[in-house]
């Protein structure tokens, strides 16, 4: 499987590519990190951050994205911007028909390093150890971008199987419900 990773950001938006082995095998394929400065206006630093998606999807050929969920921090504006970036992603993926999946940072973290609060120190060291890269991914970014690929392809799985799960759970109720409607 080829995974996208992505840590959406409008002033440095981290980009990876990584394909998954054997088990929990990981190879880093591509890494970068966007950049678009903070004096230009919102609509031309979220074009500028579509078209670089874009040639990626074009070039990678994904089969998931995985992006960081944004759920809460103290800057309001920091907040708007980062979900922006990751719609425009989500908005690129979408019409080529490639699935997308948002992982908070505390599941990334937890994921890579087995622990959920991890710093981002300790998350790049273990993003370098596990893709046995030569040197740190910087900046931060690019290794939160790696880390999230990493942390999809290893809960890709288990997220399958709850999908499968969710949908015979659904049948069943369909069929219960059928039964307790003919009894009566």
């Amino acid at each position: 499987m080829r995974v996208m990773g992505v840590d959406p950001g409008l002033t440095r938006c981290g980009l990876s590519v990584v394909q998954s082995g054997l088990g929990r095998q990981v190879i880093a394929l591509d890494v970068d990190v966007v950049r678009t400065p903070a004096d230009e206006p919102l609509p031309r630093r979220l074009l500028t951050i579509s078209d670089i998606v874009e040639h990626w999807l074009d070039t990678h050929h994904p089969d998931v994205i995985a992006i960081e969920r944004v759920f809460s921090q103290q800057n309001v504006s920091t907040v708007m911007g980062t979900a922006q970036s990751g719609g425009v992603i989500a908005l690129a993926a979408a019409k080529r028909g490639i699935d997308v999946h948002f992982h908070t940072p505390s599941e990334v973290k937890a994921a890579v390093t087995g622990n959920g609060s991890a710093s981002k120190d300790q998350v790049t060291t273990m993003v370098t150890k596990i893709l046995a890269l030569q040197a740190k991914p910087t900046p931060p970014d690019a290794a939160d971008a790696l880390a999230l690929a990493i942390c999809h392809c290893w809960r890709a799985p288990m997220i399958a199987r709850m999908a499968a799960a969710e949908l015979k759970a659904a049948e069943h109720r369909k069929k219960f419900a059928a039964k307790v409607r003919a009894a009566r």
